[in-house]
């Protein structure tokens, strides 16, 4: 993943994660409420990077101007859904997360009470070079040529 530019192709496999966020609740246990009328949420987990960014200046070396999972709060709802440090997000909710500023990001990510994300994690297995009756958590299909291709 070295190297990687903004817009090019990025070959991984994405890891789907759902993120109910925890509500924000003031000294007395009431529900703290945004600017917008909207009660706040938690979701347990601190950002860095986006396009905007100087990535060469992280000092988690960070290869490119992603946005990557800096910091995960104990037992809070980014740790309970399996989110971890170094995590970059590709997506929030739909919302391409590869080639955005950093404010945006947050934007995204405190939009919703609950978050669809994929992330890239680095370690993931490369499944093309796994064995056929290996089992792995995830799922490789192989195009197979059971059928006769036609050329016209």
């Amino acid at each position: 993943m070295a190297g990687h530019k903004a817009g090019d192709p990025l070959e991984c496999y994405s890891i789907p994660l759902v993120l109910n966020k925890d509500p924000d609740l003031d000294d007395e246990g009431n529900p703290v409420i945004g600017q917008d009328g909207n009660p706040r949420h938690r979701c347990g987990f601190k950002i860095g990077g986006g396009i905007d960014q100087d990535n060469t200046k992280c000092p988690y070396g960070y290869p490119d101007k992603g946005i990557y999972v800096t910091y995960i709060h104990e037992g809070g709802p980014a740790a309970r859904c399996g989110l971890q440090v170094h995590d970059k997000i590709l997506q929030v909710n739909g919302h391409d997360m590869t080639v955005v500023t950093h404010r945006k990001a947050v934007e995204y990510i405190q939009r919703k009470p609950v978050l669809n994300m994929l992330v890239y994690r680095k370690g993931v297995p490369n499944l093309a070079h796994q064995e056929h009756n290996q089992q792995t958590q995830f799922q490789s299909f192989n195009q197979q040529q059971d059928y006769p291709i036609a050329y016209q």
